[in-house]
């Protein structure tokens, strides 16, 4: 699905979803479930791109359906992987991930991923600006480049409706509700999440 001239959501990531933005260097956001990875590698060649032409890929948190393939396309791509501080010990498997998302976590038969850099203050890569949007997971983030702003799972699309995601998958709702909060003067056109289909509202708490 194209977003704009420089942002697309690939089709074959709709569990979770996953981007291509196209900024001075290609980035991937999230890299979706594992088993997903073959085919987003194959949609990705028939545009055209090298894996190798992926520089960078930016996670939003730390969820296995959004860690998936992140071994796998680093090793293949060769790209930077970028994360929270607060994430990167649950992407490592240094620490377990908290409630009933360590069960999951144990479930899931992925590969640890060692070779991760930690978002700074304030920080961009290209002109991507990094948001710190704690809630979801401790070092959940959302990002803004240009008129878009991918949110990871802050919220859901469902029913033509975007909604705060559901508080049994939250580290802590109340942190969740107050990074909404802080996006309200933020601006922005579409809103890229992670679960439902990009779309152009603003995000509010009911």
């Amino acid at each position: 699905m194209k977003i704009n001239d420089h942002v697309y959501r690939l089709d074959s990531t709709k569990s979770s979803n996953c981007f291509l933005v196209f900024d001075e260097e290609l980035v991937l956001i999230d890299t979706g479930h594992a088993f997903v990875g073959k085919r987003m590698l194959k949609e990705i060649q028939e545009m055209n791109i090298a894996p190798t032409d992926i520089k960078h890929i930016l996670l939003t948190h730390h969820d296995i359906d959004h860690i998936g393939n992140v071994r796998w396309l680093q090793e293949i791509t060769g790209a930077t992987v970028w994360a929270h501080e607060e994430d990167i010990p649950y992407i490592t498997g240094t620490k377990d991930r908290p409630g009933f998302k360590k069960y999951i976590g144990k479930l899931a038969a992925k590969k640890y991923i060692k070779d991760i850099e930690p978002y700074g203050s304030n920080m961009k890569v290209g002109n991507i600006q990094i948001i710190y949007t704690p809630g979801h997971t401790p070092g959940h983030v959302c990002m803004l480049y240009n008129d878009v702003l991918f949110a990871g799972d802050l919220v859901e699309h469902k029913r033509n409706k975007l909604t705060p995601f559901p508080n049994a998958w939250n580290w802590d709702t109340q942190k969740l509700q107050q990074s909404i909060d802080s996006l309200k003067n933020t601006e922005y056109e579409w809103v890229c999440m992670a679960h439902g289909k990009p779309c152009q509202q603003r995000i509010t708490i009911d």
